[in-house]
């Protein structure tokens, strides 16, 4: 949190508030000073961002309003000056009496108006900066439901939030992070569906950030997880104003950071990597089919590899006879050993998946599956790899393309390599050993106080409606929290 500031009131002389906020912004281009005269003399000083604040608005309503300000009231306190304000059309403008509030408004994109001899300042909200509209976010994409998306603006942000919940239980609670950004942040939550040790839990590790910079919404969730060298993410971040309004309804805290198209919701479990927004749009029959097809292939994708190895290599008795003839001839003639060829496929997968990523659209996909074939075919024709390698690989990739959230899909990723060593050194018996010890992390990690298998180990009864299947809606009575 930033430190509190000692208090400058605002100066009746404009000439002394003048001097004190350009000491405060002296060298910022970006910050203007506009004077006002009246019968000759600066009586009004307009003190805003350039680049946020709207011109013709201040053109229009703001100046025509300050130059219908008396002479005569220039200087008078008390009901003279609320006599002004009135007569200027001024009431609805917020008064500060705080110059280090005008300067943190004035950094907001607000305009700051100071009257020579009154010992306070008028705020003015005029921003009209550029920003993003509202689109569908790209990584969550669905064919049923909203197509709108978090930009980048926060009030933007909470406007789509309030418009999915028009209940006054509804609460955005704004802080303020980082000692030279001063970035704005809010929590929101529904009050009566919040567990109040998880909301506090938030607030208390929010508080404990000390930090000069906030750019992100990940800045913050490196701050606030609970196991920072886990590979298994512990906070939810999604870019859909849906999911982040459900997940208020479950009783969970969503983080929203001004300048960040992401939200963060916590607590998060494992199962939610495997949910898609579009579950609860789609029939539940489908998504019932879907979930379990998923959590099919989340296991291929993470044992395929290290299972072919373990039992060609140890285990060729396991084995059908036709098929292990099969592969034995597509051996023939490879110089490398198996968990050897296959690691190296791994690795180029990997590798043309990420150029795929960083390259531009108009060509990453083309580069990533043309030189997927192209360098798979000419690494068999060439005898360094066999073709069945080719085949796990791909479905391999395949499978781990399912994770609806790419978050969940890296530690998989990367929890693939160890246990392909592990299948190519002990066997299945190391694969199963390497399952034995995830399994343990899984069942030890917890997300603010949550177990991250809930509601599945622990069991919670009727929760389980919503982890592994999607029942009717009529059958689910309450809200899983």
């Amino acid at each position: 949190m930033k430190p509190e500031e000692p208090i400058s009131p605002v100066h009746k002389s404009l000439v002394v508030n003048e001097a004190a906020l350009k000491a405060v912004f002296r060298n910022c281009s970006d910050i203007l000073f506009r004077p006002l005269h009246v019968n000759g003399n600066v009586q009004n000083l307009l003190i805003y961002l350039d680049g946020f604040t709207s011109t013709s608005l201040m053109e229009q309503a703001i100046i025509p309003s300050l130059a219908a300000l008396r002479a005569d009231l220039y200087g008078n306190k008390g009901s003279a000056v609320d006599v002004a304000l009135n007569q200027a059309e001024l009431s609805s403008f917020k008064q500060i009496f705080c110059l280090n509030e005008a300067s943190e408004a004035i950094l907001e994109g607000k305009t700051v108006i100071l009257v020579n001899g009154w010992e306070h300042a008028l705020l003015a909200d005029i921003n009209e900066y550029k920003q993003r509209t509202v689109d569908e976010p790209s990584n969550e994409t669905t064919i049923r439901g909203p197509k709108e998306g978090f930009t980048e603006v926060l009030r933007t942000n909470t406007s789509m939030i309030r418009r999915k919940i028009k209940s006054p239980s509804l609460k955005f609670e704004p802080f303020r992070i980082g000692t030279t950004t001063n970035t704005q942040i809010v929590l929101a939550y529904v009050e009566g569906n919040v567990s109040n040790e998880v909301l506090q839990e938030v607030k208390n590790r929010i508080g404990r950030i000390k930090t000069d910079r906030i750019f992100d919404a990940s800045y913050i969730e490196e701050y606030i997880e609970d196991y920072p060298f886990s590979l298994f993410p512990q906070i939810l971040n999604t870019e859909r104003p849906d999911t982040v309004a459900a997940s208020l309804m479950e009783g969970k805290v969503a983080i929203l950071v001004d300048g960040s198209p992401n939200a963060l919701v916590v607590p998060m479990t494992f199962w939610s990597g495997f949910q898609s927004a579009e579950d609860h749009y789609e029939r539940f029959l489908y998504v019932t089919a879907v979930r379990f097809i998923r959590l099919m292939l989340f296991v291929i994708s993470m044992l395929l590899p290290s299972l072919y190895v373990a039992l060609t290599t140890f285990h060729p008795q396991m084995i059908p006879l036709n098929l292990m003839m099969s592969i034995a001839a597509s051996r023939e003639g490879i110089p490398f050993p198996t968990v050897v060829e296959t690691f190296l496929m791994e690795l180029m997968f990997e590798g043309l998946r990420e150029a795929g990523l960083r390259l531009p659209k108009a060509v990453g996909s083309a580069v990533s599956i043309v030189g997927a074939l192209v360098i798979g075919e000419a690494a068999v024709q060439a005898g360094f790899i066999s073709a069945p390698i080719v085949m796990i690989v791909a479905g391999t990739g395949i499978a781990s393309f399912s994770f609806p959230r790419y978050s969940m899909s890296l530690p998989f990723r990367l929890i693939r390599f160890p246990l392909l060593l592990a299948g190519g050194i002990f066997g299945v018996y190391g694969v199963a050993m390497g399952v034995v010890m995830i399994l343990i992390h899984l069942v030890t990690l917890k997300s603010f106080g949550v177990p991250y298998l809930k509601p599945v180990a622990p069991s919670t009864g009727n929760m389980v409606k919503d982890t592994l299947v999607r029942m009717h809606k009529r059958f689910v009575k309450k809200n899983p929290g």
